[in-house]
């Protein structure tokens, strides 16, 4: 970990914001992800555990799936599901996951790859390592996020975005000490290639050991900071953080993060996933592989996929080409 890597030296700089100009944001909370299963038994941290829904407002549920050393034999995905309402952001760290769709989609996804999948409507589909994978064994280790759609684009028809590892915006902190991954949204003028409804900046970075990364972040988005590996600080304060953790920021202009001298022997360096977005303020309920604003329409969901009017397992696996759905222009 991770894939996509860069000589931070070679990069374009973010500067940090003056403090006498910028407020700094304070950690509202430090939460531990409890751990648990998924799917046909792959291991999770479930990241948002334990944090109110208004604060995560416009993401919905985060999942660290891995990091795990798969056995021959071992490696596990999800069965068929249907999903509404919403969109899935899958980022693949390390090791390898295919996806196949109800509308005869399909796509790979690996080592610094994210794909971004728009359920809108109503769409199933299915993830899993792919057999070659299966017979080998190996490391595994990925985040998927759900973000929330307004209500005005629940019912959108379903769209894919492939977004490879090559084509995040690669930036560097003012030191050289943070490699950063703009996967989506905008950071410091900076755009990444994920395009979304909501607007939202979601970052990987890593920060080398006691490097202290300070970073604008848009005072009308909230802020979050989970930890994949290592262990540092959040905050001015310098509240402790560590693997499998994640910080809520309060309100301003800006965040910190550090990296403690001294890492773990297996994770060198703090590798943080940064999200923010603008909070949508709608009411949401969330049932299942559903995101709805009202019961009403959850049960709408239930009843439309029960029906087959989310779609049929397709026979044949047909790829998509990059970025649309079969048939579209």
């Amino acid at each position: 970990m991770p894939a996509i890597t860069a000589n931070t030296l070679t990069l374009p700089r973010v500067a940090t914001p003056d403090p006498a100009v910028v407020a700094q944001r304070p950690v509202r909370s430090v939460t531990t992800a409890p751990s648990g299963f998924e799917g046909e038994g792959f291991p999770v941290r479930r990241a948002f555990a334990g944090v109110p829904a208004s604060v995560l407002d416009p993401f919905i549920m985060m999942d660290q799936m891995g990091e795990v050393e798969y056995a021959p034999g071992e490696p596990k995905g999800t069965p068929w599901h249907p999903h509404r309402g919403f969109e899935t952001v899958t980022y693949i760290i390390d090791g390898i996951f295919e996806h196949q769709d109800s509308n005869g989609g399909g796509g790979v996804i690996t080592d610094g790859d994210t794909q971004w999948m728009t359920a809108g409507g109503g769409i199933l589909h299915i993830e899993k390592p792919p057999e070659h994978l299966v017979v080998s064994g190996g490391l595994f280790h990925g985040i998927q996020l759900w973000v929330n759609l307004p209500r005005a684009n629940k019912f959108n028809p379903p769209r894919y975005q492939d977004i490879r590892g090559r084509e995040t915006a690669l930036l560097s902190s003012d030191d050289g000490g943070a490699l950063l991954r703009v996967i989506a949204g905008d950071l410091a003028g900076h755009t990444g290639p994920g395009s979304t409804f909501t607007p939202i900046t979601v970052v990987h970075a890593t920060l080398s050991p006691g490097a202290r990364l300070t970073l604008p972040w848009n005072p009308g988005y909230n802020a979050l900071a989970y930890v994949l590996a290592g262990q540092g600080s959040a905050g001015v304060d310098r509240r402790p953080v560590h693997k499998g953790q994640l910080a809520v920021f309060g309100e301003g202009g800006a965040i910190t993060l550090e990296a403690a001298a001294r890492q773990p022997l297996a994770e060198p360096d703090l590798e943080v996933i940064l999200l923010g977005g603008q909070p949508i303020r709608e009411p949401v309920v969330h049932y299942g592989p559903f995101v709805m604003n009202s019961r009403a329409e959850i049960i709408q969901a239930m009843e439309d996929y029960q029906a087959g009017r989310l779609g049929v397992v397709p026979a044949q696996h047909v790829p998509h080409a990059h970025g649309e759905m079969p048939g579209e222009e």
